[in-house]
């Protein structure tokens, strides 16, 4: 137990430091590149969770993320006071569901609540994940790439060319994401410090649930599915099922990130629907180990930072095929694959109990033992 807690403690230390040394020093702005690495690593939590342990390839998991930060910022941009004397919405009104505000103009505002539009992507994006999942996980391997692709790439176009969702120019001033005592998740540098310590308790949240998941019975399946999918189905396994829905939780993974992340930042453009943004999220959890928690999470935030305080320049997608090339030729498990805290006891006793198994057979073998 104490050791599936170390790396929990370790990474919560290393968040606590990190704000204290940046604060100390005046560079507080680094923090905010690390909260939006932090986002987007939640959605190669999830992706890692889906290629590493069930093996599944998805080239469209920039698509779910487009998906619950355009839900999020229409919902919350969407002004609803010439309908205010309507029944719904002054019921959502008398509900706490519908907030209000003012404008640039110094008008009044209403609009729904971010929490409300938090669910609503999550039902958008589950019900979507699950619709095509049942069709697409039938196909293999670079099938099911492709067809992933393709629904990225048709999540990208919508973004594109609907007006609703602005276009080329997407969305801005989408508000903040209220909670409790006041405190509000936004770009604010008054908020700052609360963002970066929120984002990171989500993403320890998350990576506990990864964990536990992978510890479990369930766990146990998914790895059969990876190692032989014919023989785990034989064995009994509904890989039907099971590959279904952690292609749902992985899709709601990169929702989740896709509403805090245009709430922090205020807007979204249609770039985070991208192909490169889908190819982007492949490369990292292939960098960090394909079974990996820990190893993408690192890889993730590492490569993310970067390019978020632009070190790659104009080469930043460049830069991102390129490790996706050299890590497939030179380190196809992972550069990170030996660090694997999340591994199973069942897997240790296993090699355990075939290392003892192996000098008996030698010496039944010596004695003539059929």
């Amino acid at each position: 137990m104490k050791g599936k807690r170390a790396p929990f403690l370790i990474l919560a230390g290393l968040v606590i430091a990190v704000q204290l040394v940046t604060t100390l020093t005046g560079t507080e702005f680094y923090l905010t590149q690390l909260i939006m690495a932090a986002l987007y690593s939640i959605v190669v939590i999830g992706l890692c969770l889906l290629m590493g342990y069930a093996g599944q390839i998805s080239l469209g998991h920039a698509g779910f993320f487009a998906i619950g930060g355009y839900t999020a910022a229409t919902l919350t941009t969407l002004n609803l006071f010439p309908y205010r004397a309507t029944f719904i919405v002054r019921l959502l009104e008398k509900s706490g569901l519908i907030l209000s505000d003012t404008n640039s103009w110094g008008a009044e505002i209403l609009y729904l609540s971010p929490w409300l539009s938090l669910v609503a992507a999550l039902l958008i994006s589950g019900s979507v994940a699950f619709l095509i999942g049942i069709p697409v996980l039938r196909l293999k391997g670079h099938y099911l790439a492709m067809a992933t692709l393709g629904f990225g790439t048709i999540v990208y176009r919508i973004a594109l060319g609907s007006a609703i969702f602005g276009e080329a120019d997407g969305i801005s001033d989408v508000p903040g994401f209220p909670l409790l005592g006041g405190l509000i998740i936004d770009g604010s540098r008054s908020q700052r410090v609360f963002c970066y310590y929120f984002v990171w308790v989500l993403v320890l949240g998350l990576l506990t649930l990864v964990s536990n998941l992978v510890d479990s019975r369930s766990g146990r399946a998914l790895r059969a599915i990876h190692g032989n999918e014919e023989a785990a189905e034989a064995m009994g396994v509904d890989t039907s099922r099971l590959k279904l829905y952690l292609f749902v939780l992985s899709a709601l993974f990169a929702t989740i990130a896709g509403v805090f992340l245009t709430h922090y930042n205020g807007g979204l453009g249609p770039s985070e629907a991208g192909v490169m943004k889908s190819v982007r999220y492949v490369a990292i959890v292939a960098v960090g180990g394909m079974a990996s928690l820990w190893g993408t999470l690192s890889a993730g935030i590492l490569l993310n930072f970067l390019s978020l305080r632009g070190y790659f320049g104009s080469l930043d997608d460049a830069v991102f095929g390129s490790v996706l090339i050299a890590v497939m030729l030179f380190a196809p498990q992972g550069i990170l694959r030996h660090f694997r805290p999340n591994r199973s006891a069942e897997e240790k006793a296993q090699k355990k109990k075939s290392e003892k198994s192996q000098p008996q057979t030698e010496k039944e073998k010596s004695h003539g033992a059929p």
